[in-house]
């Protein structure tokens, strides 16, 4: 099933619908769609270089458009957000979320939409928390334009050949992000003298 949506979505990227392909499937990613819109973006940027940074403009748009549906489902409608939790193979999302919001807020967000890891997870949740709004949009735009606009920049400038090198390296910036974050919070807890719990994995 998740191959055939694959080659449908990269049947997308060669049609004369691309641009609008890939603001639908950049919206639809962000709150249910389960194939990310990298694998259309990249093809067109091939395709046409010189509109590089528009297509990553126009997905990171459409990327923070769905998130906002993302967010309203798991605000407005708890239950059938636990069921697309559920569904997409996390039911425990939300429990497993509340300790890391409340200790690290947006960098949660920024982080995880960063990274592979399916970003309607993490709008969904944001809205069962009732994340504030604005902190959420903020974080989305940048953590949605810092990974488009990576990928647009490395197949302009070296071609498809990048893109095994995009996904190490997306999750070794992650990785960093974590690690700074980790010691930045862990300095602050050791000189206020602060205590509480882990968050669970």
């Amino acid at each position: 099933m998740l191959r055939r949506l694959y080659d449908w979505v990269m049947g997308l990227a060669a049609s004369r619908h691309a641009p609008a392909s890939l603001f639908a499937v950049s919206f639809a990613e962000s709150s249910f769609f389960p194939v990310p819109p990298d694998i259309m973006l990249a093809p067109m940027v091939l395709a046409k270089p010189e509109k590089a940074w528009r297509y990553a403009a126009l997905c990171t748009l459409a990327s923070v458009l769905g998130a906002l549906l993302g967010y309203a489902i798991g605000y407005f409608f708890h239950e059938a957000a636990q069921h697309l939790l559920a569904v997409l193979g996390k039911p425990n999302a939300l429990r497993d979320s509340e300790c890391w919001y409340d200790r690290y807020g947006s960098w949660v967000i920024i982080i995880k939409g960063f990274t592979p890891i399916p970003f309607k997870l993490i709008t969904i949740t944001s809205g069962l928390l009732k994340f504030s709004l604005p902190i959420f949009v903020a974080a989305c735009v940048f953590t949605r334009g810092m990974r488009f606009f990576l990928v647009a920049f490395v197949i302009k400038k070296f071609g498809p050949a990048m893109m095994p090198v995009i996904e190490r390296r997306l999750a070794l910036f992650a990785g960093i992000l974590i690690a700074l974050l980790v010691i930045g919070l862990g300095a602050s807890h050791f000189l206020g003298g602060s205590s509480g719990g882990a968050c669970a994995g």
